[in-house]
């Protein structure tokens, strides 16, 4: 099938043009800037706030299913109308969508959320992507809308190259015991989205891992596989920062995980040395 994959140039969309090549599916990406490191069959700009620009992508990729990895943080018109504009295109063209959300539609009061639980975002960036749930869904009701946690792999995401930094001195800044997410490896990740995308899941998914860890105990995991120092890595409490944003956000991903045939590690299992 032809998955158009939008925002192919990223950390994610780059590993889901990997696996959806390699499992033989014809596969157009889109980059907002330049084209990335994959290899799709074909690569297309595509600005999300132009919606001429989004029906005439559609209409030349005409996909089976679209892959939205793209990520505008707090731009409203990439991050909360984009993906609203691609789910409408979507619809008109009877294609699939699987929306890839963010965890930061909650804001940490409950600690844990299931997929049931109703977002309440304390940032303009979660705000957005609450934004964007709610405008997909109601446009596209057969759409996924999926929501990882930190993404984490291969030494590429930025929360990695953030621990580099802090432990060679050469970043400012502190890892917080009081911030804790549900990590997911980014293989883990991708594969579980282009499953989704090839049944006929619709709603909301939680994609995490298991383990709930502070930004700290992530860091010190990772400073670990890496050989790195990991007692060079600076602490602090984000309650006592005054920097604004959610603490205690576990995702629930129990349900959605029982469904899946791709296993979603936890960080202390994919950070391991040697794993």
């Amino acid at each position: 099938m032809t998955i158009l994959i939008v925002g192919g140039s990223g950390f994610l969309g780059a590993e889901l043009v990997r696996r959806a090549r390699a499992a033989g599916h014809a596969v157009v990406a889109t980059y907002a800037s330049g084209p990335g490191a994959a290899g799709p069959d074909g690569w297309r700009r595509l600005d999300l706030r132009d919606a001429g620009g989004v029906d005439d992508v559609m209409a030349e990729v005409r996909p089976r299913v679209v892959v939205n990895a793209s990520s505008g943080r707090e731009d409203s018109a990439v991050t909360a109308a984009g993906p609203v504009q691609l789910a409408m295109v979507a619809v008109r063209q009877g294609a699939g969508l699987v929306h890839v959300s963010s965890d930061a539609v909650f804001s940490g009061r409950r600690g844990r959320y299931d997929e049931s639980a109703p977002p309440d975002p304390v940032t303009p960036y979660g705000a957005a992507k609450a934004a964007a749930e709610t405008g997909v869904l109601a446009v596209h009701p057969k759409a996924v809308v999926a929501r990882p946690s930190l993404i984490i792999g291969h030494g590429r995401s930025r929360h990695e190259q953030h621990v580099r930094d802090l432990a060679s001195g050469v970043a400012e800044g502190a890892l917080y015991t009081d911030d804790i997410r549900c990590p997911v490896h980014v293989d883990d990740l991708a594969a579980a989205l282009l499953e989704l995308a090839a049944g006929d899941a619709a709603g909301v998914h939680h994609l995490a891992g298991p383990d709930a860890v502070s930004r700290y105990e992530l860091g010190v995991l990772i400073a670990r596989r890496d050989g790195l120092d990991a007692s060079r890595l600076p602490v602090a409490l984000r309650a006592e920062s005054g920097r604004p944003g959610a603490l205690d956000v576990r995702l629930d991903s129990r349900a959605t995980r029982q469904r899946l045939r791709t296993t979603l590690r936890g960080a202390r299992q994919f950070l391991r040395p040697g794993g």
